[in-house]
């Protein structure tokens, strides 16, 4: 197990947003969390990440308990995520965003950033990364000058940049056209078979083509968790999120 989720609580107020949730994550496993608006998702992410703390429960990675640990030791530690709104530098180009994310690992992530892009580690690194999402032919364009498919695609390469054991996706076609849906579910594809993903996702077509396992989770309760048959055929996911897929 590579993440590990027990009886995981989280309230706003009077809200109750999760609610007691329990699952895993295997290494090397693609699992989505779907459900109808408003479900927790998003919240259950930023718990796991760091950015709220939880009511109640714990959270396991590799082993360790780290429950309400900060986002930055999170990611040293292996755990990245990206999020619905795009996060990055919108004036560097795109070599340069990816080439920061890489230096953040260096042992010396405090030196003149220039000489470390010129490392040999750096530029081999940022090959590879750029090579995997698809922006070779983009590298030395302003990131801010994209189009939004592909500011996707970078903000997922800044987080691959952080060596990741387990990367979190929330989200990762939302507001996309069809083509770049479909650009975005074969680099999912491509991804999983590097690092282990759990994502965040409405596209139904999406997730039942690219997921190992599903968890359907409605006002912070998971009522299913399965394999996308499996989820499919769940008479409770269709009358509360599917509508008879």
């Amino acid at each position: 197990m590579l993440l590990g989720v027990n009886d995981l609580s989280k309230s706003f107020g009077h809200l109750t947003v999760l609610d007691e949730l329990t699952f895993d994550v295997k290494k090397g496993e693609l699992k989505a969390i779907i459900g109808p608006n408003g479900a927790g998702k998003t919240t259950l992410f930023n718990v796991i990440t760091g950015r709220f703390p939880p009511d109640k429960g714990t959270i396991e990675f590799q082993g360790r308990n780290i429950t309400g640990s900060q986002p930055y030791v999170l990611s040293r530690m292996g755990l990245a995520r990206s999020f619905q709104i795009n996060n990055f530098f919108a004036r560097l180009t795109v070599l340069d965003n990816i080439n920061l994310a890489i230096q953040s690992r260096l042992k010396h992530p405090a030196a003149i950033w220039r000489n470390s892009f010129d490392s040999t580690l750096v530029k081999d690194k940022a090959a590879e990364i750029l090579e995997s999402v698809g922006l070779v032919q983009l590298r030395h364009e302003m990131a801010q000058n994209l189009s939004y498919g592909d500011q996707r695609k970078l903000e997922i390469a800044l987080a691959l940049g952080t060596e990741p054991s387990l990367l979190m996706l929330d989200e990762p076609t939302s507001g996309m056209s069809r083509y770049e849906s479909a650009s975005m579910i074969e680099l999912v594809r491509k991804l999983s078979q590097q690092v282990t993903l759990v994502l965040i996702e409405h596209d139904i077509d999406f997730v039942m083509a690219v997921s190992h396992s599903v968890l359907v989770i409605h006002y912070g309760q998971k009522i299913a968790e399965g394999t996308p048959d499996e989820i499919a055929r769940n008479e409770e996911v269709q009358r509360v999120y599917l509508g008879g897929l």
